[in-house]
């Protein structure tokens, strides 16, 4: 409910949904259009695409999510350190970039649980709950978001590095949580650069051990070729889910 249908318009703001539920029949997921910086002229040798990386049919925009679905399935079922992931119980989805800067936020993983898998925490003194979200009958774990176009113009080896650093984020018990590490840096490890060292073994690995190419050639495209050749670029876009304290979801 929005604050312009809260029925006393003094009356605290309407809290957040405590579930947020899609569908294929009266609510799809949301999908919007990416646009890549207006400013930039690129030389049309620059946009030609090797005709045999496939990305689908030319005649439709290129689905992102879709496709880094695919190959994310096809990573987990190959990649031992990752098996326990459930893809089917991830949703991938897309942001806008703010800027055309190439360093800054590449990829994200969101859990949609707290510490050990549970719903609740405290947080300044209140017991929160963290957001549902439901896709058809099936309930969403974590929420994996590709900063777009800066992901896809990253180099090969870079996006395939930061996709499985977010896959490897995913809790050994895909419980909604984060892998945890001992010590103080508990989701990175004290080295980043070993860190990202491990994740570029383990994409190398993939590489090496019959991974079809077809599902990973968009990679190798930029995102101005993508969007040469398909003309548009899509994704799903849904909010961040958020901590919602207990009192504030009663009184909804």
């Amino acid at each position: 409910m929005s604050r312009a249908l809260c029925p006393n318009t003094e009356a605290p703001p309407c809290p957040p949904p405590y579930i947020r539920a899609w569908n294929e029949v009266n609510n799809p997921l949301p999908l919007r259009a990416i646009t890549g910086p207006s400013r930039t002229r690129h030389h049309p040798l620059a946009l030609a695409v090797p005709p045999w990386l496939e990305t689908g049919a030319t005649s439709k925009a290129f689905d992102f999510c879709a496709r880094i679905r695919r190959l994310s399935a096809d990573i987990v079922a190959r990649s031992e350190p990752l098996g326990h992931i459930d893809v089917a119980s991830v949703l991938f989805a897309v942001t806008q970039a703010r800027g055309h800067r190439q360093h800054g936020l590449q990829a994200r993983v969101t859990p949609l649980r707290c510490r050990d898998g549970s719903l609740t925490r405290c947080r300044d003194g209140a017991v929160c709950q963290v957001q549902r979200y439901f896709v058809g009958n099936r309930e969403m774990l974590y929420v994996l978001t590709f900063c777009l176009p800066r992901f896809q113009n990253q180099d090969f080896d870079d996006k395939f590095v930061t996709l499985f650093h977010e896959l490897y984020h995913i809790s050994p018990l895909f419980n909604g949580d984060l892998r945890r590490h001992d010590g103080r840096c508990a989701i990175h490890t004290r080295s980043k650069r070993g860190f990202d060292e491990h994740m570029a073994h383990l994409a190398r690995a993939y590489l090496a051990g019959g991974a079809d190419p077809g599902l990973h050639a968009f990679l190798r495209l930029n995102f101005a070729q993508l969007q040469e050749r398909h003309r548009e670029v899509v994704g799903v876009v849904v909010p961040r889910p958020k901590l919602i304290p207990i009192a504030a979801r009663n009184r909804s």
